[in-house]
């Protein structure tokens, strides 16, 4: 494969929808089934893989499924497949007799993956990349949770604007299509976008589910550069504050993001968590057993990501709204909150702040959309006033409050965020290619240095 070629495929992206389907109690027994008769398809393949990958490790993707198959299954053109063994199985199960070509590639290139991890990472533990000495080796998991690719055609079809789907099934006899089954939901519908292309979907089907997680190739958009930039800064009162901030220090907009109904669901669940915990601990006195309180735990952790969710979908639908390219956060990584004891209402408020996967959320969404994430220093953005003032303090009564040296109140989040946006514009005019811009000019000595603020942006440009 030539390297351009190489390139290209690298470039490609895929983003993966979940489309609900809307299926009645037989059609998901029959479902079920399908998914049990795959499994059970895939443990000896998993097994058979295992002990020729020595000749297959070698191959490309595709030789390696065309060599598999030509192992292990009998035809006119191949009567002496290598491994009689997989023969024994077919003949034990009615099913495997009948199973579809296209889904017995599916689980063949299925089972390759499986073994190729499992050989890569004992190849490590061989080597000595081990979490500790006494680590032991890998396992090869042969039962294998997976669930079943849909080749377009084959197992699946689309019908009118992609309302209803028709599936291929295991009927308990019979390999059986199920006709219009209807789609509740497309996820963010990234199929109906122009240039996108969706892949083969997985069937995922248990006691609580019944979907297709729908993998789409997206077409790579480029969105046209801007003298604006949405600048957000994360806080733990309100979620996300944005901004759109000029190159000439022009506040457009601004918008305040804080699912606060959310919010309050999780902090009961938390406070029934302490509350449950302190009183069992007082009548057993011993330690809380594992598993403790996990439907709670589970709870919070679920409305937590909800959080995450609708603060990514506020600040993108606001960058959008005024044709913004990038998107501008304080470079948080690898910070740790020291302020709190152990056990106390402001520790549980730093450990569910949840910055980190919004922040996660947006890069793949907004890339995804043609724009880019660029993050700052965050050193002093909120100490320091947005129109260069000096120090703010922040008041007792209302956190959120700052008031700046010149005797001005101002929320301090919002200070903030024009900051964060001014501190773009200025280490890109500087030329700081790593935007670690902190202070104005360098200093040699310990003089004290004015750190950037929107006023500093202003003052720039002037000059």
């Amino acid at each position: 494969m030539s390297k351009a070629r190489t390139k290209r495929k690298a470039a490609q992206e895929i983003r993966t929808d979940v489309w609900d389907l809307s299926a009645d109690n037989e059609q998901k027994h029959k479902m079920v089934l399908t998914i049990e008769a795959y499994r059970k398809f895939l443990i000896p393949l998993v097994i058979v893989i295992n002990a020729q990958w020595q000749y297959l490790g070698e191959l490309t993707a595709h030789d390696k499924v065309n060599a598999v198959e030509k192992m292990i299954h009998k035809t006119a053109d191949n009567p002496n497949h290598k491994h009689k063994y997989f023969q024994i199985v077919v003949d034990k199960y009615q099913f495997f007799k009948k199973f579809p070509s296209y889904l017995r590639r599916a689980a063949i290139a299925d089972a390759i993956g499986i073994v190729s991890s499992f050989q890569s990472r004992y190849y490590e533990w061989q080597s000595g990349i081990r979490k500790h000495k006494a680590a032991k080796p890998p396992k090869l998991t042969a039962m294998c949770k997976t669930y079943p690719a849909l080749y377009k055609g084959q197992q699946v079809r689309y019908n009118l604007n992609y309302q209803t789907v028709d599936i291929k099934v295991w009927s308990g006899t019979d390999w059986v299509w199920l006709n219009n089954i209807k789609v509740k939901k497309h996820g963010l519908s990234r199929h109906l976008i122009d240039g996108n292309e969706i892949q083969s979907p997985a069937l995922v089907v248990n006691k609580n589910k019944c979907q297709l997680s729908m993998p789409v190739k997206i077409k790579k958009v480029d969105r046209e550069d801007s003298e604006f930039v949405c600048s957000v800064d994360m806080e733990i009162n309100n979620a996300a504050t944005a901004s759109i901030v000029g190159k000439n220090g022009t506040v457009k907009a601004r918008k305040f993001i804080n699912p606060a109904r959310d919010i309050d669901r999780r902090n009961q669940r938390r406070m029934m968590i302490k509350r449950k915990s302190s009183q069992t601990a007082n009548i057993t006195k011993q330690k809380l057993s594992n598993g403790f309180c996990r439907g709670l735990y589970r709870k919070s952790a679920n409305v937590n990501l909800e959080i995450s969710r609708k603060v990514t979908r506020g600040i993108i639908e606001f960058a959008k709204s005024h044709n913004i390219k990038v998107i501008v956060f304080e470079n948080l990584s690898g910070w740790k909150a020291k302020a709190g004891k152990k056990g106390s209402l402001q520790k549980q408020k730093f450990h569910l702040w949840c910055h980190c996967k919004i922040v996660e959320l947006i890069q793949q969404r907004w890339n995804e959309l043609g724009g880019k994430v660029v993050f700052v220093n965050p050193k002093y953005t909120s100490a320091y006033a947005f129109d260069g003032s000096g120090k703010v303090k922040r008041s007792k009564v209302n956190y959120s409050l700052a008031v700046f040296q010149n005797g001005k109140q101002y929320n301090a989040d919002l200070s903030a965020s024009y900051n964060i946006g001014a501190r773009y514009w200025y280490s890109l005019i500087i030329g700081d290619k790593h935007f670690s811009r902190v202070f104005v000019g360098k200093s040699s000595n310990d003089t004290l240095r004015t750190p950037v603020t929107l006023g500093t942006l202003r003052n720039l440009l002037v000059s």
